[in-house]
């Protein structure tokens, strides 16, 4: 209810032959990315040319990298960031979307689980899981990583249950007037808002939202008009929505609504929510659930910022951690963690269904998946 690691040959990721479908290739193509768990494996990042109108994905390469949790791209779309054991690997995005490795960069700790990058492309943050700190890098002018600016740890014990122990970030958001990181606990239930200096690169914290008992905060995202804030949470698989205003150097985030991930139908004892990802035009949010093993699609109001839950149905895949929309909205692709596989679906927002598009693609311990335009 609503209220108010190194590429294989040259540095360049090996290609495979190119795809039949011309909707893949040429003017105004699309590639996406695809990060993974490696294991006993050597690739941890696949490329896929985009069929939009056919709604599928045809693999073009792979790259050699270590246990891949989390990837993100600047907002210039020039540049890709994965995260590695070792810290994090920089990339070029060449015109074809193959990637040329320009470097890598330790964050002085454990592995990453999320990264991103400030409005201006002047820095990276990469949040920590495992031990709860927001790494600050500088970035160069090539966009590779550079040093450390700052660190940040969070502290504190949470509930005294499980996960829910000792303080977990989970996410690393600028707000999009580009002034605070927002930094997610999960475990500590509450949100960090940290004033960031451009010049130096330093955090300062500035305000925090406190997030329901046990619901396990996972990520932050901003609409495109920067007014709303949306914060997922794992454990009460609710979404919260807030406003955001930025007054006199005073960030005030209040809350206005909420809706669940669940739905009667598809609501499964120990479901988690995983993902949430914007639609291209920012008219639909998407979150996947795993334990219901589903996807819930949304419908923004551009003018209260208020959701509007549109269908939840099952995406065929177990533990589907992440999703992502298509460029034409009109198709969805569900990253299955347990199943390793990608399953793809056309989306009908009209009729509020989404249809099995297609085989499966094999993709083994996927994490994250981004799309890009060449």
């Amino acid at each position: 209810m609503q209220t108010k690691e190194t590429t294989k040959k040259n540095s360049r990721a090996k290609s495979a032959p190119k795809p039949a479908s011309k909707a893949a290739t040429g003017t105004g193509s699309y590639v996406a990315y695809v990060s993974t768990y490696t294991r006993n494996a050597d690739t941890g990042l696949y490329i896929y040319d985009v069929d939009v109108s056919g709604g599928r994905f045809t693999k073009k390469g792979e790259v050699t990298i270590t246990n891949s949790s989390y990837l993100s791209i600047s907002h210039n779309g020039k540049y890709l960031y994965a995260i590695t054991d070792l810290g994090v690997d920089s990339f070029n995005i060449l015109p074809d979307g193959m990637l040329e490795k320009t470097g890598s960069a330790s964050i002085n700790g454990m592995r990453g689980c999320y990264l991103s990058t400030d409005y201006e492309d002047k820095y990276l943050f990469v949040a920590g899981y495992h031990d709860a700190k927001v790494t600050v890098l500088r970035l160069k002018k090539d966009g590779s990583v550079g040093e450390i600016t700052d660190e940040v740890f969070s502290s504190g014990l949470g509930n005294i249950t499980e996960r829910m122990f000792l303080p977990h970030i989970t996410c690393t958001k600028m707000t999009r007037d580009n002034k605070y990181l927002c930094a997610v606990d999960n475990g500590m239930d509450q949100v960090k808002v940290f004033a960031f200096d451009s010049k130096t690169g330093k955090l300062k914290f500035k305000d925090m939202i406190h997030c329901d008992q046990h619901s396990a905060p996972r990520y932050i995202k901003f609409h495109k008009s920067g007014r709303y804030a949306y914060i997922s949470h794992e454990m009460s698989n609710m979404i919260d929505i807030y406003s955001y205003t930025n007054e006199k150097g005073i960030p005030d985030f209040e809350k206005i609504g909420s809706v669940s991930t669940l739905n009667d139908e598809y609501k499964t004892s120990g479901s988690i929510s995983c993902a949430m990802k914007f639609s291209p035009d920012h008219k639909l949010l998407m979150c996947s659930v795993a334990g219901s093993n589903s996807v819930t699609i949304y419908r923004i109001d551009d003018n209260t910022g208020l959701l509007d839950k549109c269908l939840c149905l099952p995406v065929s895949g177990d533990y589907p951690k992440d999703v992502a929309f298509f460029p034409d909205s009109k198709h969805i692709v569900s990253l299955n963690h347990e199943s390793n596989t990608m399953s793809f679906f056309t989306l009908n927002i009209k009729d509020n269904t989404i249809v099995l598009n297609g085989p499966f693609v094999k993709v083994p311990s996927g994490n994250c998946i981004l799309t890009k335009k060449l």
